[in-house]
């Protein structure tokens, strides 16, 4: 993110995310400023803040394509890892790109992949895509040039597996007790980009 003052500055958090289309998904993120994890069964998305103990319940019945949709276009959740999960990823990504280029094999964790870079009109983005039988991408770095100081998103993907056994309650939300059911704009930090805010320096 870009500081009032203008200084850029990086948050970081890890995560893991279980997806069985075309409705289903689980998805939780750990760092420094929030604990938040979303599950969705194809006709409830939970939200769970889990430092807070609450939770806020939408009705968002359809795809998981639909959920990140809604969660974008409804509650300002910008979500941009999400873009890797969507069931027409190419072709959502690759929408409005004006230029596009195949730059040198980059190596990402010790795995050989290539690199691409596309630009559009509001951002530039990249990925490596791991090199042989298996494509999966590795990394994902996107560039807002529609804010000042251009701040950037990195994704890094460090496993991802397509043959792991589904437990049947794998998307049911269970509350820990004493959790507490809140409106969705009451929770805070559950997007994966940091308010635009900064804790010190020149405002």
């Amino acid at each position: 993110m870009i500081t009032a003052d203008l200084q850029k500055v990086q948050f970081n958090s890890s995560g893991e995310f279980l997806l069985v289309r075309p409705d289903k998904l689980r998805v939780r993120r750990t760092g420094g400023l929030s604990d938040t994890e979303v599950i969705f069964d194809g006709a409830i998305a939970t939200i769970q803040d889990k430092r807070s103990d609450r939770f806020a319940r939408l009705e968002i019945s359809g795809s998981t394509d639909e959920l990140v949709d809604r969660l974008r276009n409804d509650y300002a959740v910008e979500a941009p890892g999400a873009d890797l999960l969507l069931t027409h990823v190419y072709d959502e990504l690759t929408a409005g790109v004006t230029d596009a280029k195949q730059l040198a094999p980059g190596v990402i964790d010790g795995v050989f992949c290539e690199h691409l870079a596309f630009r559009n009109h509001e951002t530039d983005w990249q990925i490596w895509v791991q090199i042989g039988p298996v494509p999966i991408p590795r990394k994902y770095v996107i560039t807002n040039k529609a804010i000042s100081g251009g701040p950037q998103y990195t994704l890094r993907i460090k496993d991802w597996k397509t043959d792991v056994p589904v437990a049947t309650d794998a998307f049911v939300f269970t509350p820990a007790n004493g959790a507490r059911q809140v409106e969705v704009t009451s929770l805070s930090d559950i997007d994966e980009i940091p308010a635009g805010k900064a804790t010190g320096g020149s405002r």
